[in-house]
């Protein structure tokens, strides 16, 4: 399987690194030297690709994904910062007949951490007496603060009922890969869910099970949508 990277930093390196064990072969790389303005998104570059990897900035991840789908190339987003513009990126898809994977966070633990979040909050949501918090603390460089990770947690909790307000917080520092806590308190006790990421290497398997998943197929997904079916 042939693969293109778009965004070739930390991520997209540890991507190629471990291309090779999911049987994917990185064939273009583009990054801020010849993809500044979009100049490397052409039909000719991708002929032969079969998915697009994302792992680029916010202010480009769109732009990406709308050339992308005009190419007619299936994609992988791994980028985060830019989910106020999900449905222009879905209308971009679906009138493309492409496919696109995206998440903010491609680790399957995370997956997991994301449905007991909101079993915990839906089972409290009916118990006044527990106020909750959102916290998450990542490396110094991230650009986006709080985490889409973070903000997906609590919008899960909100939809699971828990409508009280819900603290959340972010810190940056030195080189962490990304830690997210959940808790819930009351005068009685306190409840904390916690998930710890060792490295960046959870995240790239993840976005290389996607991009091997999404080759072939035609639709807009999120991820957890999905976590059942990769191999």
């Amino acid at each position: 399987m042939k693969l293109a990277i778009i965004g070739y930093g930390k991520m997209g390196r540890l991507i190629e690194q471990l291309a090779p064990e999911y049987g994917c072969d990185v064939k273009l790389r583009l990054d801020i030297d010849n993809n500044a303005r979009f100049e490397g998104l052409t039909k000719e570059n991708f002929r032969g690709i079969d998915a697009a990897v994302e792992f680029s900035t916010p202010a480009a991840a769109v732009e990406n994904i709308e050339r992308l789908a005009k190419i007619g190339v299936n994609a992988v987003v791994g980028t985060t910062g830019w989910f106020g513009e999900v449905e222009r990126a879905r209308a971009a898809v679906q009138k493309a007949g492409t496919a696109l994977v995206w998440s903010p966070n491609f680790s399957v633990g995370v997956s997991v951490f994301m449905q007991l979040v909101g079993e915990a909050a839906r089972l409290l949501a009916r118990q006044p007496e527990y106020g909750a918090w959102a916290w998450e603390v990542h490396h110094a460089t991230k650009k986006d603060a709080p985490s889409g990770t973070l903000l997906a947690l609590v919008e899960r909790m909100k939809k699971e009922g828990y409508a009280r307000p819900i603290d959340t917080s972010s810190s940056r520092a030195g080189a962490h890969p990304g830690t997210h806590e959940i808790g819930f308190d009351s005068a009685a006790d306190s409840i904390t869910l916690r998930h710890t990421a060792r490295s960046r290497e959870g995240f790239a398997r993840g976005a290389l099970r996607a991009a091997r998943w999404v080759a072939g197929k035609k639709g807009f997904f999120d991820f957890r949508e999905i976590v059942q079916e990769l191999e």
